[in-house]
C-alpha cells in the first residue's frame, strides 16, 4: 500500500508533467496516483470530494487525512526522500500558509499556463 494517494487532472498538461516528474523521483512507489480526468477511478481510489473539486484543486490522502492545495503537495513531497525536507518544513503553519498563498497565485494563472503548455505540446507533436 502507498504512503500517499494523490488525485490529479490528467487532462492538464502542467499536471501531467508534474506527476511524471514525481513518478521519476518516487523510486519507492510510495505514492499512488489517480487520474481524475478519466470517467471512473480505479478500485479503492474513490475520493470523498466531488470530481469538479478534484479537477479545480490538488488533493491527496495521507495517514487517512484528506488534504488539498499546498498541504496535499507537502504530503506528496514527504513521501519522496529528496523532497522530504520541504514537505516536513510545510508542517510549520507559517511555511504552509506561505506555500498556500503561492498555490493560490498559481491557480489564478493556471488557465493561461495550461494554454501555453498545450500549444507547446501541439508544436512538438507536429
Amino acid at each position: 500500500m502507498s504512503d500517499v494517494l494523490v488525485w490529479f487532472d490528467g487532462a492538464c498538461p502542467l499536471c501531467r508533467r508534474e506527476i511524471a516528474f514525481m513518478r521519476r523521483l518516487d523510486r519507492r512507489n510510495a505514492i499512488a496516483f489517480v487520474d481524475v480526468s478519466r470517467a471512473a477511478a480505479p478500485e479503492g481510489a474513490a475520493c470523498p470530494v466531488d470530481r469538479s473539486a478534484l479537477l479545480a484543486r490538488f488533493h491527496a490522502l495521507e495517514d487517512g487525512r484528506l488534504l488539498s492545495g499546498a498541504a496535499a503537495f507537502a504530503a506528496m513531497w514527504r513521501a519522496v526522500p529528496l523532497l522530504r525536507p520541504l514537505g516536513l518544513a510545510a508542517r510549520n503553519r507559517f511555511v504552509l500558509a506561505g506555500l498556500e498563498r503561492l498555490y493560490g497565485l498559481f491557480l489564478r494563472v493556471r488557465p493561461r499556463l495550461q494554454r501555453a503548455a498545450r500549444r507547446l505540446e501541439e508544436r512538438s507533436e507536429a
